[in-house]
């Protein structure tokens, strides 16, 4: 394994498996390209017959798990915190996600966005200057149900080559795809395949807007995925040719705590959307974060893109939008023939909220007659550019 020792690989792992059973006698080996995910997600082995079914896809926004109040309820909520006379050891994240879990875990496929690098059992964790959360937040993403995590953001190289690897490594241990960073060339080559129960193959894609990023990067590009139009179409050209039956990307873009989308994102989508092969859009689904509160779903070219979805995990946010979120909901259908476009048959936004007080947690605003004019807002702001009439709905 790259970045630790095997003596560090199995410490991690130990510190990992709180609450996910036993830890093994040794670290996993990096998965394959294009492996299902772990035991304990949602992808699977495909079906016996050769035919694929419908599957649905959730995604939620920016996880930014190391402000100061988001690591005291982490530490609060380490079951170890409970028992007198014992220090606390860690963090535990999987109460802040156990309001919003019932929704990733009814999911076939379900995948995140990781706004902050995951360091080392050691820290310092911190979101002053350079970004760094516990990797702790791998193993409750993992349990709430997640199977892939963009990395691509404007902090993903704020601890440079070791911030991309820990991260990495956090993942692996865990069971859990990734995509947008890489340790290596090799890596940085392919997408995270995943595929859906029912045997469907998706590829997800990471890309993020980044300043100064030739200079951070230096020799390494494969280090963090920067917005590029035709890196990205050409990306997506890739992952079909490697068999992807859908393409889902990912952009870190847009202007914090603003609701609609700005021009930049307007001109992208539309490029994205429009790029076809033989007839077929080279991409399937936009997802998109970094604006830290929620911004229009908007069908383009006949593409579902989701311009912000928010926040999922976030201390007291300078704007109450920015504790605001969403959880994208699609379920996909097969073509009629081989080789033609999936359609999207039910298309849904869950609306959440990451309350401010202590102890943090993420609600459900789908499901409680509380935060009316919160839920208003968001479902005004999700609607705005027409999407009620391409069919999006509330969901729970």
């Amino acid at each position: 394994m790259i970045p630790y020792t095997r003596y560090a690989a199995t410490a991690l792992l130990a510190a990992l498996a709180v609450g996910c059973g036993a830890p093994s006698a040794a670290p996993p080996s990096r998965p394959a390209p294009s492996a299902p995910a772990a035991a304990g997600g949602h992808a699977g082995a495909p079906p016996p017959s050769a035919a694929k079914s419908p599957f649905t896809l959730v995604a939620s926004g920016d996880v930014l798990a190391s402000y100061p109040s988001v690591l005291d309820t982490a530490k609060e909520d380490a079951p170890d915190v409970a028992r007198r006379g014992v220090a606390p050891t860690g963090y535990d994240y999987r109460p802040m996600l156990k309001g919003i879990k019932p929704v990733i875990a009814g999911a076939d496929l379900a995948l995140c966005h990781l706004g902050t690098p995951l360091g080392p059992l050691t820290g310092p964790f911190t979101s002053s200057g350079a970004f760094q959360a516990p990797p702790q937040v791998a193993t409750a993403l993992k349990d709430a149900g997640f199977d892939s995590c963009a990395t691509a953001s404007g902090h993903t190289l704020d601890r440079g080559d070791a911030g991309v690897r820990s991260t990495l490594e956090a993942l692996d241990t865990v069971g859990m795809r990734h995509t947008g960073s890489a340790r290596d060339a090799a890596e940085g080559s392919r997408p995270a395949l995943l595929r859906a129960r029912g045997g469907a193959e998706i590829a997800h894609l990471s890309y993020a807007l980044g300043e100064g990023w030739a200079t951070a990067r230096g020799d390494r590009p494969w280090a963090v995925n920067p917005v590029d139009e035709q890196r990205i179409i050409a990306d997506a050209r890739a992952a079909r040719r490697a068999g992807a039956d859908l393409v889902v990307v990912g952009v870190e873009w847009g202007t914090e705590y603003r609701t609609a989308p700005d021009a930049t994102q307007l001109a992208l989508a539309r490029a994205l959307t429009a790029s076809e092969t033989d007839g077929r859009p080279d991409i399937d689904l936009i997802l998109g974060t970094g604006s830290r509160t929620p911004q229009a779903y908007e069908k383009v070219n006949g593409v579902w893109v989701v311009y912000g979805l928010g926040d999922q995990i976030a201390g007291a946010m300078k704007k109450p939008e920015g504790n605001w979120g969403t959880v994208a909901r699609f379920r996909f259908a097969p073509p009629e023939r081989s080789g033609e476009r999936w359609q999207v048959t039910d298309a849904e936004y869950v609306p959440q909220l990451f309350t401010r007080d202590q102890p943090l947690r993420t609600l459900n605003l789908g499901r409680t007659k509380k935060w009316v004019k919160e839920r208003a807002a968001i479902g005004k702001t999700v609607l705005s550019r027409g999407a009620a009439a391409s069919g999006l709905k509330a969901g729970r």
